[in-house]
């Protein structure tokens, strides 16, 4: 009898954390010693005193595996909370972007087009090139990313996923 494979999925996951120096890397370590994949990673501060800082993760695998990156996550200390997002529900994902593209005449028009389609914004601009910040969903950056390519997509800077859970109350 063969067992199925399990479809890998994505997760997002808000890990609350005393903000003290080494947490970052005994987090990444954790998933590193164990050959988990960290497709996104972000810290912040979220207190007014610092003291608490929410570590936003985007990672695949097979629902055991991701119940097993929470379980272990949960135990490091200072973890306060893990929340998984995907599974919590509805929920406010962003990220950032910078997308540099070089380019004259016709590639040139037809960037500063995708940028108003994608609502992308230029920061910075020389005779040969822009900088455009966009801002939206990881697919939507991806999406705009992909198409600066044909126009003189020169390089990209992302900041990785931030996410929030909607509604009133805190997870």
């Amino acid at each position: 009898m063969q067992i199925p494979p399990q479809t890998s999925e994505r997760h997002t996951l808000s890990v609350i954390v005393d903000n003290e120096a080494g947490i970052l890397a005994r987090i990444a370590g954790m998933f590193s010693a164990r050959g988990y994949n960290i497709e996104s990673l972000t810290v912040a501060d979220v207190t007014e005193d610092a003291a608490i800082s929410r570590i936003t993760v985007v990672t695949s695998g097979p629902p055991a595996v991701i119940e097993q990156i929470i379980a272990q996550l949960d135990r490091l200390v200072p973890v306060h909370r893990v929340t998984d997002l995907t599974a919590w529900g509805p929920h406010v994902t962003r990220e950032l972007a910078l997308v540099k593209v070089a380019g004259v005449g016709d590639h040139r028009i037809e960037a500063m087009r995708l940028a108003e389609v994608y609502r992308a914004r230029v920061v910075d601009a020389t005779i040969g090139s822009f900088v455009f910040e966009v801002t939206g969903a990881p697919e939507k950056i991806d999406k705009f990313t992909e198409l600066m390519r044909e126009v003189g997509l020169v390089e990209v800077a992302r900041t990785g996923v931030v996410a929030i859970t909607r509604g009133r109350e805190a997870v």
